[in-house]
């Protein structure tokens, strides 16, 4: 049967970022069922999921309270458009902005992580437009090595070469900066004596394009599918000043770290900045049901006050924005993390396994070992301290999987080689588990014989 199902697969699946001439040579695993960190395919093998499917399933697979609220709601109003007031939106907006920092308080509700960076951008333009009426303020600052998603305006603000370039051009007025990647400083800068020279370089390009041109700048609080980059603790407060210091929006893309994947509910609480604009998906529903939000500070909100002749409401509609049923999987996925107090487990068990992966530092083959909570990295690197091959580190993946341990890598970002691995489990994660985590990954680094 499983054969079976990869014939008609191979006949008329097109799967994202994957090259389909390699299905000669490369088996895809076909999943069927998954429980809490587990996902079995259909031999019936079981894998430890530490990659928690694409950072997105934070409170683990087979939560019935999540299947119990969509089949009640399904029942109820299987949907009707978001021009008219639905019970779950209402409700989920209001439990998002009592949980989110500061004055949070508008939420625009989409299907995507994508979707909701394309609304800030809109957001931020227009903002800027009836905000600075005199001026062109159009420009979004974003950096290098960060991803903000595959529709045209996120993708342009999207600092992944190999991700961007078949596609050009691109939307313009999307200058970019340098990453705050300590590791391997793009500015050949040491992090004990650099002065976060790459949140300086932000403020230069926006004193280079014009301060009357641009209007906001987006960032991950931490880099996520650029390679975790996690930022000097000096580095978000100081991108918070550069902003108001010149009238930009702070957008910050929280599509993966949000809902309690680095330790605190969002990862702009590690540093007590909070942005004008924040953008979420992936945890708002732990995977359960497609849903994404950009949410807007008051402040922003009230700039689309006015007559209905001044034409300042927000013109975008999404059809499926604000569905009931993604509402009520949304609901029912923020009751369990908060109930379960899962950023404080992902902290907790996240220190313990970051201790644990540090000691593979003593290994020739480990460059660097970093993040917060669950969302933890590992770069290897070859003797000479250059990147591990691709080819390597998609051995060391393979490997991991084959001892029943999936991870994420850096894929399609970067166009040096890809050596980077993610370990970024469900949040519901155990201190045995992560062990097992450690151990496996640890077996399969001494046995290399590269």
């Amino acid at each position: 049967m499983t054969k079976d199902y990869r014939q008609v697969d191979k006949a008329h699946v097109w799967h994202p970022l994957f090259q389909h001439q390699r299905l000669e040579e490369t088996t895809l695993a076909v999943f069927e069922s998954a429980h809490g960190t587990t996902v079995v395919d259909t031999e019936g093998r079981e894998y430890l999921d530490a990659y928690a499917a694409l950072w997105n399933v934070n409170v683990g697979y087979g939560r019935q309270e999540i299947a119990d609220a969509v089949y009640e709601q399904i029942q109820k109003l299987p949907y009707y458009p978001h021009s008219q007031i639905n019970v779950p939106a209402t409700l989920l907006a209001e439990q998002l902005a009592d949980c989110l920092p500061g004055d949070l308080n508008h939420v625009y509700f989409c299907n995507s992580g994508s979707e909701a960076n394309e609304t800030a951008i809109k957001i931020a333009r227009q903002y800027g437009r009836q905000t600075y009426p005199g001026q062109n303020r159009y420009k979004i600052i974003s950096r290098y090595r960060g991803y903000h998603g595959f529709t045209y305006g996120a993708m342009s603000a999207t600092g992944q070469a190999r991700r961007r370039k078949a596609f050009e051009p691109l939307v313009p007025g999307f200058p970019h900066a340098h990453p705050p990647y300590c590791y391997r400083c793009p500015l050949g800068l040491e992090p004990a004596s650099c002065g976060i020279a790459c949140a300086d370089e932000i403020e230069r390009i926006i004193q280079g394009e014009g301060p009357e041109t641009v209007i906001a700048v987006i960032a991950e609080p931490i880099i996520g599918g650029g390679g975790v980059i996690d930022p000097p603790d000096e580095y978000l407060p100081k991108l918070r000043q550069i902003c108001d210091d010149y009238g930009l929006l702070l957008i910050l893309d929280e599509v993966i770290t949000g809902f309690g994947r680095t330790g605190k509910m969002f990862a702009c609480e590690h540093w007590d900045v909070q942005p004008d604009l924040i953008t979420l998906a992936k945890g708002l529903t732990s995977g359960y049901l497609p849903l994404g939000a950009c949410v807007a500070s008051t402040q922003v909100f009230n700039t689309f006050l006015g007559n209905t002749d001044e034409n300042r409401e927000f013109a975008q509609v999404c059809t499926y924005g604000g569905h009931p049923v993604a509402c009520a999987a949304g609901i029912a996925n923020l009751k369990i993390l908060q109930e379960e107090r899962l950023s404080e487990n992902a902290e907790k068990v996240g220190t313990h396994l970051l201790s644990k992966l540090e000691t593979l530092n003593t290994l020739p083959i480990v460059g660097d070992v970093r993040g917060k909570g669950l969302m933890l990295a590992v770069e290897f690197i070859e003797p000479d301290g250059t990147h591990l091959t691709t080819a390597k580190t998609n051995l060391i993946s393979a490997q991991l999987r084959e001892k029943g341990i999936i991870v994420g890598k850096i894929g399609h970002a970067v166009e040096e080689p890809e050596n980077i691995i993610y370990i970024a489990p469900p949040l519901i994660l155990t201190e045995a588990e992560a062990d097992r985590i450690f151990e496996t990954l640890r077996q399969v680094l001494v046995e290399q014989e590269f």
